[in-house]
């Protein structure tokens, strides 16, 4: 176990970041708080995950790095916005993106960070790299949305493609559809988008169904997987393992970049999946394994939404950041006791976790034997329209 090797200056994982990524405010009571990192971040060091580590600061991305995926007209937009006396469109000024002071800055520091993950990779002075403050799928090339103003996770990709890359698979579990980087890459057959989300007919944004399956040179490289309100780690965990795997392995990425949103947990204010810590440590364990299988290990981790900011969010995304640099936390880990005392200092009334797991049995069978499960239906939905596309058999278990 160890983040480093024995091989000059290279190391295994490079983490991305700065205290000035905390400046993604959205401001007043939005659910989109910068309190969810820097609690992340104080609860990693707290459990020693972070020990020995040199944290890699950003630069903002240029307008060029920008323009990738943002059209020059909106990047004006955003960057004006806060000055502008009047309605400056593009998504800027609702409830869910409101304009807030330095938005252009803020939002080309997050794309910077993280293009800073992406660049370690491709200059090969780290097989993974995480950047937690980015996971902005939402953002579109002309519009913001979501809570996001910039796509950090497209504009990542796209320079992927650019600097040695030539097959990127883009895994995304946050409990919103992954639109704004399917949309990008609809049409391009390097790019393989898949994504676990709440059923579209019951969250924002309202797309993500099976029969979006990538553009006409590009069909069954968009991977929809929509899961039932109340879902639980056991019916996620089946529908993963009946799916991901296999197409991994069909389409054979250099490189694989996922968006960890943990706003799946059963307590997220915002959605009704009903995922555990243990079950999202879980995920972040199986994909480490299909990383080290399918890519040699190269792996860009973003985070993304989750909006239980104190109880949920630091305990997941600390075991996301021990996950990637190889020192998993067991969930019987009690909570620092300096940190929860940081916490009450924010937060009296809130009644937080004693250990850094739920409790939670996160065993399932596996698909293809045994009984039925509700959960059938959309693996069998998804494995039937997508796996023939990439020559497998969507009947078969063994695929």
């Amino acid at each position: 176990m160890g983040d480093r090797m024995d091989t000059g200056d290279r190391v295994d994982t490079a983490v991305v970041w700065d205290p000035a990524l905390l400046g993604y405010d959205l401001g007043g009571d939005h659910p989109f708080n910068p309190i969810r990192l820097d609690l992340t971040m104080r609860l990693a060091r707290a459990l020693g995950v972070l020990d020995g580590i040199d944290l890699i600061a950003p630069d903002p991305a240029d307008d060029a790095e920008l323009g990738r995926v943002h059209r020059p007209d909106y990047v004006a937009a955003v960057r004006e916005a806060p000055m502008a006396s009047w309605d400056v469109g593009h998504g800027l000024g609702t409830a869910d993106n409101p304009v807030f002071d330095q938005m252009h800055a803020a939002s080309a520091l997050v794309v910077g960070g993280s293009l800073a993950a992406a660049r370690h990779i491709a200059e090969g002075n780290a097989d993974r790299a995480i950047s937690l403050a980015g996971g902005l799928h939402h953002a579109m090339p002309d519009r913001a949305a979501g809570f996001c103003v910039y796509n950090d996770c497209a504009v990542a990709i796209s320079w992927l493609l650019d600097n040695g890359f030539d097959r990127v698979a883009y895994l995304d579990v946050d409990v919103h559809h992954g639109d704004g980087v399917q949309t990008v890459f609809y049409d391009d057959p390097r790019v393989l988008t898949i994504s676990l989300h709440q059923h579209p007919a019951t969250l924002w944004p309202g797309t993500g169904s099976v029969s979006e399956l990538g553009g006409p040179g590009a069909q069954g490289t968009s991977v929809n997987i929509p899961l039932a309100p109340g879902t639980r780690d056991p019916a996620w965990l089946r529908a993963f393992h009946a799916t991901v795997p296999s197409l991994l392995a069909a389409f054979r990425p250099q490189v694989l970049v996922t968006q960890c949103g943990v706003d799946t947990h059963v307590e997220d204010p915002l959605a009704d999946l009903a995922l555990s810590v243990d079950g999202h440590r879980e995920i972040y364990r199986t994909v480490r394994e299909l990383a080290e299988l399918h890519t040699g290990g190269k792996w860009l981790v973003t985070g993304g939404g989750g909006y239980e900011l104190l109880r949920v969010v630091p305990r997941s995304w600390t075991h996301l950041l021990a996950t990637v640099l190889d020192r998993d936390i067991p969930v019987e880990t009690a909570i620092p006791v300096d940190w929860a005392t940081t916490v009450r200092k924010i937060a009296p009334n809130t009644v937080l976790p004693t250990v850094m797991g739920d409790g939670a049995d996160v065993t399932f069978e596996r698909w293809g034997g045994g009984r039925d499960q509700p959960v059938d239906t959309v693996i069998r939905d998804v494995r039937g329209a997508i796996f023939p596309l990439h020559g497998l058999d969507p009947d078969d278990p063994r695929d």
